[in-house]
């Protein structure tokens, strides 16, 4: 079995669903008392979240890319950036390791291409909603994303900074999320990225007539694919 190398704490709150789903999808497939072979680097958001928010991608790049070093050294095979928003500085990271990095955008989008699914909607941090890095590489697959408006965009993000990543589950924004995806099913979208990892502790499949895409649970299952691959 190969060793998953998980950079978290961005934030912490889907982290924990990183190591929960990564040890249970090894177990499922192994059976007994298998469990997967981790090793994780856990940061302060608070002083990720201050860059973001600056715009200093660059600081936040060399922060992160420090840290996969560190995941390499420990014994790491491959690595994972347990957040959709910081793989805007993916390609700063991979200069600086040796190992692989399982993008979350990648492993998505291949599940939505297996689902046969066209135009897609996309909801995350702004971040992740209106620049490039993230909409470019799906695509790149092939892939129409479609995103709501400027204002529902805000309201997206503040949830998730301002509950979301503080463990906080409120139904009025479960609401307003669920009233946004329905605008973007209006416009055409055959399924929903949850594209920040903490998405799905607010909204589930069965609040949905349309397909979820939880990045987090992908991205965890292709981790046990390369982890058991032979």
């Amino acid at each position: 079995m190969k060793t998953i190398g998980l950079l978290g704490g961005m934030s912490w709150e889907s982290t924990v669903l990183y190591y929960q789903q990564i040890n249970r999808g090894v177990k499922a497939r192994l059976g007994s008392l298998h469990s997967a072979k981790i090793v994780l680097y856990s940061v302060d958001f608070y002083e990720i979240e201050v860059l973001q928010h600056r715009g200093d991608w660059e600081a936040a790049g060399t922060m992160l890319a420090e840290a996969g070093r560190s995941l390499q050294v420990a014994g790491a095979d491959i690595l994972l950036i347990c957040t959709n928003t910081m793989h805007k500085v993916a390609p700063t990271i991979a200069a600086a390791i040796d190992i692989p990095i399982l993008h979350i955008a990648d492993a998505t989008a291949k599940v939505i291409k297996a689902q046969g699914l066209g135009p897609i909607g996309l909801l995350g941090t702004q971040f992740t909603m209106e620049q490039a890095f993230y909409k470019e590489l799906l695509h790149q697959h092939g892939l129409t994303v479609l995103i709501p408006e400027a204002a529902e965009r805000a309201i997206v993000h503040r949830v998730i900074y301002e509950e979301l990543c503080l463990g906080k589950v409120e139904s009025a924004s479960r609401n307003e999320y669920l009233k946004i995806i329905d605008r973007l099913k209006a416009k055409g979208a055959e399924g929903i990225i949850a594209g920040c990892t903490e998405i799905t502790i607010l909204v589930k499949q069965p609040d949905l007539d349309i397909p979820l895409l939880d990045t987090t649970a992908i991205h965890a299952a292709a981790a046990v694919d390369f982890a058991l691959a032979t």
